[in-house]
């Protein structure tokens, strides 16, 4: 895994969820609202750690894999374990008015916005811990 490659999946991510912080409407329906109150400090600690993560990698590589992490497991928490136990009432009513992929009024099933966010969280990580994972390889091969 080459340092561009994993820096791409990052900023793609970044760009992505930089749609959260300004709000994308289309007439009545909405693929993100700007929650800037709501994740601009999940945004700034994304950004901060991507760019530790590129200028100072020795010690970023880490920071952006644990943030990563953290990140993932929130998304999960706050989305995904709504659909498989059930009792997401209120997010459903809050989201509304989003875009979706499965419409449900009894289910809370996550919009298109958080599907894909939630994709290339994943993504971004994988490729982190790939890119982290090939940087051992290569310092246990040249020791040997």
């Amino acid at each position: 895994m080459r340092k561009r490659s994993c820096i791409i999946t990052n900023i793609v991510l970044l760009g992505w969820f930089f749609l959260d912080m300004v709000g994308l409407y289309f007439g009545e329906l909405y693929l993100v609202t700007r929650s800037w109150k709501d994740d601009g400090i999940f945004f700034l600690i994304f950004l901060i750690s991507l760019l530790l993560f590129i200028f100072k990698e020795r010690v970023g590589r880490y920071i952006l894999t644990i943030w990563l992490s953290i990140w993932l497991v929130t998304q999960f928490l706050s989305h995904e374990l709504f659909t498989i136990i059930g009792g997401g009432e209120g997010k459903i009513r809050y989201f509304e008015g989003s875009i979706k992929l499965i419409n449900s009024d009894i289910l809370y099933i996550p919009d298109l916005y958080h599907i894909i966010l939630h994709v290339l969280i994943l993504i971004a990580l994988v490729t982190t811990l790939l890119y982290s994972s090939s940087l051992k390889n290569k310092i246990y091969m040249t020791k040997s």
